[in-house]
């Protein structure tokens, strides 16, 4: 990587942390292209992706007993408010060296039979460095287990990736034992969508406008120290 990449990328990440990301990580696209067909030919260009996550509030998860609450519900959108918000101005700050970069909102599902949007930010993320694909198939971060949330710049900025952490849930199954929807199994490929988003399906009738939220499998996985007790 050039000096002026590593520069930018260490700026970005200052950019990042100073209006509220709790991680920040750079993806090689090239890999995930190799490991998915999320990505669509229109980001070809783009050879990063940047992933960043913002910690949903602990206190706002702990409440959290047999569904979403209506402070979850708020607490999910403040949190993507504020990854939105963090994506444009890196977004703005890359293309200020006249690099090009696309931010892709947070939460924005484009196909809602497959519950996918433009690009995977978990798996993004995961590239990144920032954890290991679990049991519940959400990100689950060393530090933060899953209680975190992503937004992704895609970027033809020359910056260093990260690593891939070498990581997984072992014998935890939290995730498994509070899904309401009995979706959670032993293994990321046994986790069943289609009752997961029947169950969101179902408790979007608690709020006044559409909201396919659970936070169950969330609040149970809160990372490393947590983890290791399972």
């Amino acid at each position: 990587m050039h000096a002026d990449g590593e520069q930018l990328k260490g700026r970005l990440k200052r950019l990042a942390l100073s209006m509220g990301a709790s991680l920040f990580g750079v993806a090689d696209l090239d890999a995930v292209r190799a490991d998915t067909d999320l990505l669509d030919a229109a980001y070809n260009a783009c050879t990063r992706g940047i992933s960043i996550g913002v910690r949903l509030d602990e206190a706002v998860l702990e409440d959290i007993v047999d569904g979403p609450t209506p402070e979850y519900c708020r607490e999910y959108l403040r949190v993507n408010k504020t990854l939105n918000s963090i994506a444009e101005a890196v977004e703005r700050e890359i293309t200020s060296t006249g690099a090009h970069a696309l931010r892709i909102p947070a939460s924005e599902v484009v196909d809602w039979e497959k519950l996918r949007g433009h690009v995977s930010h978990k798996l993004i993320g995961r590239y990144a460095g920032h954890g290991w694909i679990g049991k519940n198939i959400l990100l689950v971060n060393a530090d933060f287990g899953a209680r975190v949330r992503y937004v992704t710049v895609l970027t033809d900025a020359e910056l260093k990736p990260d690593s891939l952490v070498d990581g997984d849930c072992r014998k935890c199954a939290r995730c498994v034992v509070v899904c309401p929807a009995n979706a959670a199994g032993d293994a990321p490929s046994e986790f069943d969508l289609q009752a997961c988003f029947n169950k969101l399906a179902e408790f979007n009738d608690r709020f006044e406008e559409p909201h396919f939220i659970c936070g169950m499998c969330i609040k149970a996985c809160k990372g490393k120290n947590e983890r290791t007790r399972c």
